[in-house]
């Protein structure tokens, strides 16, 4: 089958990696010509890399970057079989451009979108055909992270669905499904990772670095909160949490934080513009962590269990599954254990008294305990 990519920035230029890489002919597609010679010299780098690594030998990486055909012809799309879009996060622009491909595409071809929080049904309500339209979402970077959505709005063919996790799974990935609601699953269970951590900053209870350093030291996570918000960028990070929250009505559970809404105004980016919670020009000092053990704990036991309402409130809405959502999670984005795992460990009544303290505290329904949880801990069951 011949793939289409729509867009040829890191997400788009990663999935065309993955695709030449399990043996497809792919049709590379950006309007931007100087967007296409810098992908090419990328694209090319990057399996030089591999090369030197050992990963690859010479004739693979010559034969994967062959099968990459880099077109600004939206025409080049009309022999391919499947087709994933990967451009900016704005629902009119995707509208428009997949419109643009149905009027090229085989009656047979699917049609899929990158997207990490739009709605696959909006996007699916632009074309014709919409049933074969679906939302498979990547992970960046995508040819090194093993997770991917999929996402079959309430048009999409059951054939579409089965086909397209079928094709994805023989690239070497690992696919869940999930609902057609905002941020799917990963992006609406990780709010609180940022969330809260952001809340405990505004309280004065800990500082950026206490935070970080409770989050990986006693918590097991690979980067804190705010070294992750930095590395994401907190305008990336911001505008993923604004549009959560205003897809969620204006729930309170998902509310942005000023914080972050300043430093991304400021331009403090993180990495990428050298500031961010964290100073990264050169010889610069930050403030070292206050390793308290006693104090780390107790932001763990907040944030963990703020994260573990999320994923439960996932399984009673039928999001996904029990399995997909703690799938999602520990190969999406790193968690050292799955979420619904965590809670059967800690045991779930424990759980349910550390959300209603919360919720005693502040009497906020950001805090609302989850009805799943409170009716587990109840009748004493376990997720798994």
């Amino acid at each position: 089958m011949k793939i289409g990519i729509l867009g040829s920035g890191s997400m788009g230029s990663g999935i065309a990696q993955i695709a030449a890489t399990a043996g497809h002919e792919v049709i590379l597609y950006d309007k931007n010509k100087e967007a296409l010679t810098k992908t090419s010299k990328n694209l090319r780098r990057i399996l030089n890399r591999l090369v030197e690594k050992g990963r690859i030998d010479d004739a693979a990486a010559n034969a994967i970057f062959g099968r990459i055909y880099l077109v600004n012809n939206m025409n080049a799309y009309a022999e391919c079989g499947l087709i994933i879009e990967a451009i900016v996060e704005n629902l009119e622009i995707k509208k428009s451009v997949f419109q643009q491909m149905e009027s090229i595409v085989r009656d047979d071809c699917i049609l899929a979108s990158n997207t990490s929080s739009l709605s696959i049904a909006s996007i699916a309500a632009a074309c014709e055909k919409s049933e074969r339209v679906i939302g498979i979402h990547f992970f960046n970077p995508a040819p090194l992270m093993k997770l991917v959505e999929i996402i079959p709005a309430v048009q999409t063919n059951d054939k579409v669905l089965e086909e397209s996790q079928k094709l994805i799974d023989s690239w070497g990935k690992l696919t869940v499904i999930t609902k057609d609601t905002p941020g799917f699953i990963v992006n609406r269970v990780a709010r609180p990772f940022y969330a809260e951590s952001l809340r405990i900053l505004e309280e004065g209870v800990a500082d950026v670095p206490t935070i970080d350093w409770a989050m990986t030291e006693i918590a097991g996570f690979r980067m804190g909160p705010f070294t992750l918000m930095d590395y994401i960028g907190n305008d990336v990070n911001y505008t993923v949490t604004e549009t959560v929250f205003t897809a969620f009505y204006f729930d309170p559970r998902y509310k942005p934080s000023f914080t972050q809404k300043r430093l991304s105004e400021a331009g403090y980016l993180g990495r990428k513009s050298g500031r961010g919670f964290y100073d990264y020009s050169e010889n610069a000092k930050n403030v070292e962590p206050i390793k308290d053990i006693k104090l780390g704990k107790r932001i763990v036991e907040r944030i963990v269990a703020m994260l573990i309402n999320e994923a439960a409130d996932a399984v009673f809405w039928q999001i996904a599954s029990k399995k997909d959502i703690d799938l999602a999670m520990t190969k999406g984005v790193n968690y050292p254990k799955g979420l619904l795992q965590w809670a059967d460990e800690i045991g779930i009544p424990k759980c349910v008294k550390r959300i209603e303290k919360l919720y005693k505290k502040y009497g906020e329904d950001r805090y609302r305990c989850s009805p799943l949880l409170r009716k587990m801990a109840k009748k004493g069951t376990t997720f798994f």
